[in-house]
């Protein structure tokens, strides 16, 4: 028989308990396990007067945020809407059926406000971490580093050449992300060469272009993440250019070490990481493996005799050619920190190799690093079985990246100007975290993390 709905009066009272009405196994019942937000109000007190009309709970704005960036929802007006639908968003922000979804223009207040005064938001993902680090699910061995290009919320064609004369008028009237940039250019004092191209809306963002596309303004997401189960130990946002990606390496692993009191037995990364002046670092200041590629091009591809053909002695401070000529230096360091080694005319006039080594110049040299003991310690690491490991746990870091711009849908920016992107890959990477430490509590830790005290 066909039912009907009843036409009679609706029932007057109701006895509704979102607990019930929320699975038991949701994603969002996981995560709230395991989210600790109990010091974000202490976190926060300085921020907030002891008398006037109470203000939004922060925590309610912290858990609406990360419910956005687990499943997403990057856009504060339709996270809003959504928090007010759905009945699990609800249960995990502590909101009952009747209370009110805050505007979303507070959320904006907020950031750019007290939030970012506070460094709220590292503040958070920190507390995720020392949970993961409770948990035993940081290993603490192997780090990997990896730099991904998220685009700028930045039109490619308002933007001018560098060569022009820009007049960013009032500092006073423009825009934060200007406001911040033209801040940043007096702490740097000029030493910096500026990009080819400079946004006008995100002056901030880096002209870029990724292979076989387009050039835009972007930012890069850093992550340092250890190998185990693949936990973000820190995040780091620079404009997309490869010489602030690998400063942003030190300034995390420094970071680490000084907050979680962790530092790598080894440290793995591409061949982008691969420079001298990081690999010395690593080799000699900190005492780190580096399971890194070489940036080398002393290798040749024209038949002709490469680096490797000659044979360095360290007492002698020379090379020797394969026919036994010595290769001297002068020992004046050229700009890009490297000492060059070369023969006379005379010695290579009658080499009878002469047309291997040298074919089109009267004489050999060769350009040798000043840090070229760490890359030797680079080179002769690639050839072991833990370096071919490294290259497979690597791959954690292009999963995450992967995961990000996928699911979490984060392949273009909303915030502009650094600390912006910053927010953004902040919130994102605790999202990440949170996931991660979710499924693994869920099926146990890995066999060879450690559990550190925090």
């Amino acid at each position: 028989m066909m039912g009907q709905l009843p036409a009679g009066q609706s029932t007057l009272f109701y006895d509704f308990c979102l607990e019930d009405h929320v699975p038991h196994d949701h994603f969002l019942r996981q995560i709230d396990r395991i989210l600790d937000l109990s010091e974000l109000r202490k976190h926060l007190a300085s921020s907030y007067s002891h008398t006037g009309r109470p203000s939004i709970d922060p925590e309610l704005m912290i858990r609406m945020l990360i419910v956005g960036y687990c499943f997403g929802i990057r856009s504060e007006r339709r996270l809003c809407e959504e928090v007010h639908l759905n009945l699990a968003y609800r249960l995990f922000c502590r909101l009952g059926l009747e209370e009110q979804i805050p505007d979303h223009s507070t959320f904006s207040k907020n950031r750019h406000g007290r939030f970012r005064e506070n460094d709220t938001l590292r503040f958070v993902f920190e507390q995720v971490l020392h949970r993961c680090l409770a948990e035993g699910l940081v290993g603490g061995e192997g780090f990997a580093i990896d730099a991904s290009i998220i685009k700028a919320d930045a039109n490619r064609q308002r933007g001018v050449s560098r060569d022009e004369n820009i007049d960013w008028g009032d500092p006073k009237s423009a825009t934060r992300p200007v406001r911040e940039y033209l801040d940043r250019l007096d702490e740097e004092n000029g030493d910096k060469t500026p990009p080819k191209n400079i946004s006008l809306t995100d002056p901030a963002a880096q002209w870029t272009a990724a292979p076989g596309g387009p050039a835009f303004y972007a930012y890069s997401t850093n992550y340092l993440v250890d190998v185990d189960a693949g936990i973000i130990l820190d995040v780091e946002a620079t404009p997309a250019h490869r010489l602030d990606e690998v400063e942003a390496t030190k300034t995390m692993l420094n970071r680490v070490e000084e907050r979680l009191m962790l530092k790598p037995e080894r440290f793995i990364g591409d061949t982008a990481y691969g420079t001298g002046p990081l690999l010395h670092w690593l080799v000699e200041e900190k005492a780190i493996t580096p399971h890194v590629p070489v940036w080398d091009r002393s290798e040749r591809s024209d038949g002709s005799f490469g680096r490797s053909d000659f044979t360095w002695d360290e007492q002698a401070d020379e090379y020797r050619c394969p026919q036994g000529i010595p290769l001297k230096t002068t020992g004046r360091v050229t700009v890009d920190n490297t000492l060059l080694y070369r023969t006379s005319n005379y010695d290579c006039m009658n080499c009878p190799d002469k047309h291997r080594c040298c074919p089109n110049t009267p004489f050999r040299k060769i350009a040798r690093s000043i840090y070229e003991a760490a890359r030797d310690v680079a080179r002769s690491l690639s050839k072991t079985t833990a370096y071919q490991q490294s290259r497979k746990d690597r791959k954690k870091v292009e999963m995450l990246f992967a995961h990000l711009k996928r699911i979490l849908k984060l392949d273009r920016l909303r915030l502009r100007g650094l600390s912006g992107a910053q927010d953004e890959f902040l919130l994102a990477a605790t999202a990440q975290n949170l996931r991660r430490m979710a499924k693994w509590l869920g099926q146990g830790p890995p066999q060879s993390a450690v559990t550190v005290s925090t």
